[in-house]
């Protein structure tokens, strides 16, 4: 194995990643040493370079939806084997002993840290991981192609899933913000039987077409008033007054869930748009229950990824992208070897 690898840091918020030549880690007493294969670029990511997120580890290696291959295995791990294909999520490490940690909603532990911003992440050839946060994944074939469909999953679609159980069991339900996230939960809307209408930013046609391709029911921009209301509203956008926007398209009972991580503030309302008993609710993270539940499913719809590979020296040219809405589907840095 390499004693050096290759890398993408970030030294500060608001400069470039830099490449960087770095020892390979080394897994220490219950964590996973992985090759990574492939590694999704996600809006958090953006989030972390613009220094939208409080206290990051600096410098950090962002990324974190990580593929690759277990290649050295740290005390007190079991359930791992060398060469195994595992993911590695946004949550990456928590207390374990806490009240949020004892009953289920570890996705709240107050001493939580997370990959790629706490945690060096994804953004290089290997990572070290807490076994406790990595995913077994399936590994039909080898091909690079293979990991950088299944990168996604590791946020974009474990975020969506939680927000969609958030939202309960409503029938019809808003999609706010057509990229990853959505594409994926889309898929998961449309095996359930669900219907789900898409708003996106004024004049993306685009990404409206793109809605219908996976079975929107009606797209079109978000401040459009769609043609019936809605039962839940999932809100991908970091945009705060989506908020009132959505509680306006939402019937009496529903929910709006607001997905992301950073969202900018949102303004005041009158009341009377949340009247009826609606409600709005966060998504914090995601818990092993998530994962596990989501990665399990997602085989059986088949989910299937749009993808755009760069190759991890482009790291700032796919961040670049997709600041700029220039894709449909999700950014993945690729690995060779």
């Amino acid at each position: 194995m390499a004693k050096t690898m290759r890398a993408m840091i970030l030294d500060r918020p608001g400069e470039a990643l830099r490449g960087v030549e770095l020892p390979v880690p080394t897994p220490g007493s219950g964590t996973l040493l992985i090759k990574v294969e492939a590694c999704g670029v996600c809006r958090t990511d953006l989030h972390l370079i613009d220094g939208e997120l409080p206290h990051p580890m600096l410098p950090v290696i962002p990324g974190h939806e990580i593929v690759g291959r277990v290649v050295g295995i740290g005390e007190q791990v079991a359930g791992f084997a060398i060469g195994q294909r595992v993911g590695v999520p946004w949550l990456g490490w928590t207390c374990g002993e806490c009240v949020f940690c004892s009953n289920g909603r570890e996705n709240l532990c107050d001493a939580a840290r997370f990959t790629g911003y706490q945690i060096h992440g994804g953004y290089a050839e290997y990572t070290v991981a807490d076994a406790r946060y990595c995913f077994p994944l399936p590994a039909d074939n080898d091909a690079a192609d293979d990991a950088a469909e299944l990168a996604p999953l590791l946020c974009a679609g474990l975020i969506g899933y939680r927000a969609l159980r958030l939202a309960g069991e409503g029938k019809r339900i808003g999609i706010y913000g057509f990229g990853a996230a959505a594409h994926i939960v889309a898929q998961v809307l449309r095996h359930q039987g669900r219907e789900f209408m898409a708003f996106t930013r004024p004049g993306d046609t685009a990404s409206q077409e793109f809605a219908r391709s996976l079975g929107a029911v009606w797209a079109g921009d978000a401040g459009q008033m769609p043609p019936a209301s809605l039962d839940a509203a999932l809100i991908f956008a970091p945009a705060g007054p989506l908020v009132p926007t959505a509680l306006t398209h939402l019937g009496k009972g529903g929910c709006v869930v607001c997905a992301g991580i950073h969202m900018s503030d949102i303004p005041g309302f009158p009341y009377d748009i949340l009247w009826g008993e609606r409600s709005i609710r966060s998504v914090a993270n995601l818990t092993r229950r998530d994962g596990l539940e989501f990665l399990e499913l997602a085989p059986r719809i088949p989910v299937r990824t749009e993808v755009h590979r760069f190759p991890l020296d482009q790291a700032n040219l796919a961040l670049t992208h997709l600041r700029r809405g220039e894709f449909q589907g999700a950014a993945v840095l690729t690995l060779d070897g």
